[in-house]
């Protein structure tokens, strides 16, 4: 069952994002890499819940993917803090960011994500985006690409411990 996310769901949603980057990370990164992304991709970003962009998959009443999309500047969670991030994006000219999606390792390939990312899609839509952009690890990317995504480039996504992951900046046209 798909639904929007809420605080309470908040400690969940944390073990599930650590939980999938240690199922999935480990076919594309090393070691290092792994718990890095375990450490600070996995920090659950509250604006997203209390902004009603966040959603949840349920099943037998666990938390088994999560993710969704913002209207706000920040880009992905482990950039760390920057002044621009709670700033409201321009739906007519800039486009809405896709955020935090996990699925834990057992439920991969079930069409989870792409359920996620069709609500994502919708909901902007509804509210006057032209695109969706993202920044993609690389377990991610092959659902993206799948979904319509297009990589406009690869690129190194830089951690606040110096490690960095390589990723790919993606988008998707709404209109």
């Amino acid at each position: 069952m798909l639904r929007e996310a809420v605080r309470t769901d908040i400690p969940a949603i944390a073990a599930l994002m650590r939980q999938a980057v240690l199922d999935t990370f480990p076919s594309f990164h090393n070691e290092r890499e792994t718990a890095a992304a375990a450490r600070y991709l996995t920090e659950p970003d509250t604006m997203l819940i209390d902004d009603h962009t966040y959603y949840v998959h349920d099943a037998h009443g666990q938390i088994v993917a999560c993710g969704g999309w913002s209207k706000r500047d920040k880009l992905y969670t482990g950039s760390g803090p920057g002044p621009a991030d709670d700033r409201l994006l321009d739906p007519a000219v800039e486009p809405a960011r896709v955020r935090a999606m996990f699925v834990r390792g057992d439920f991969t390939r079930r069409g989870l994500g792409r359920a996620i990312l069709a609500r994502c899609e919708q909901d902007a839509r509804a509210q006057g985006f032209r695109a969706l952009v993202l920044m993609a690890t690389l377990p991610g990317v092959p659902l993206y690409r799948s979904y319509g995504f297009r990589e406009l480039k690869r690129t190194r996504v830089p951690l606040p411990n110096g490690v960095a992951l390589d990723g790919a900046s993606m988008q998707y046209p709404l209109m």
